[in-house]
């Protein structure tokens, strides 16, 4: 009786080591800007989690944030291990919280002003008075729409945020804004039919887009995490998924482009501050 009382409290205490082992596990953050809703954001990453899993040898969790300011919140915060975000944020990390440029994509990104086709909106005077949307005030194209406007002198707008770029698009076509702030990647994977009833009033010049940011603890394994990419660009699900994005490929980030965020990283990091 007493052999079998010790082989059962043997038995609990192995399970007990092996759950806090499970649970003590570490799992490897890697934090996506919120530049479409969280459920694509999940989708859209899966098959770079997975690479990444299989390179590292370790759990790997896809993460994002209800909105631009809250996920630069968290970053600077170090609750990434790999973040993704556009270039002005990036800029934040590196100076604030000592993240390293790891990579970003061939393709362009640029910011657009989106309004309906058949709208009377033909210039920038036109929206005096009207509502205005953006992705969130700490956006890269939110930022860059408010340049535009006050370059071109657009008064008395109201400017209003929401969490996802379809819906910017949608808000827009029904008529609750007169023009909307995003990228022209999420642009072009609007449905067909929604493309074909908007039009792009203002495009910006080439911006950083988004940049991989490897948190410092991992710096001396950053060659690994470099390779992981390569890997992953030359995966079938690699190709797919920068062919469907429109992306490319992957490239190194040239010397000092980062820098060229700086405008827009101070204002991010006044944001972020207010909050």
């Amino acid at each position: 009786m007493l052999k079998s009382a010790l082989i059962r409290l043997f038995a609990i205490g192995a399970l007990c080591f092996a759950w806090g082992a499970a649970a003590e596990s570490p799992v490897f953050k890697l934090g996506v800007a919120p530049h479409t809703s969280a459920r694509v954001i999940l989708e859209m990453y899966q098959p770079l989690r997975q690479q990444l899993e299989r390179d590292l040898g370790m759990p790997v969790e896809v993460q994002t944030a209800p909105d631009f300011t809250e996920f630069g919140r968290r970053a600077l915060n170090q609750d990434y291990d790999l973040a993704i975000t556009t270039g002005h944020q990036a800029r934040l990390y590196q100076t604030d919280a000592g993240y390293l440029p790891l990579a970003t994509y061939k393709a362009d990104f640029k910011a657009v002003a989106l309004v309906a086709r058949n709208s009377p909106f033909r210039g920038p005077a036109d929206l005096k008075g009207s509502t205005v949307l953006g992705l969130s005030p700490s956006s890269l194209v939110t930022l860059w729409g408010q340049h535009w406007m006050k370059i071109n002198g657009v008064q008395e707008t109201s400017m209003r945020y929401v969490s996802a770029a379809d819906s910017v698009s949608q808000q827009v076509l029904a008529g609750d804004a007169s023009l909307a702030f995003t990228s022209l990647a999420n642009f072009q994977k609007l449905p067909v039919e929604q493309q074909a009833a908007l039009r792009i009033l203002a495009e910006s010049d080439s911006l950083l887009g988004r940049v991989y940011m490897l948190n410092k603890r991992w710096a001396q394994q950053f060659g690994k995490f470099e390779q992981a990419l390569v890997n992953f660009a030359n995966s079938p699900a690699g190709k797919k998924y920068l062919s469907q994005n429109k992306l490319e490929a992957y490239r190194k980030l040239r010397p000092k482009e980062l820098e060229t965020m700086e405008p827009y990283a101070v204002e991010t990091r006044q944001l972020i501050k207010a909050r």
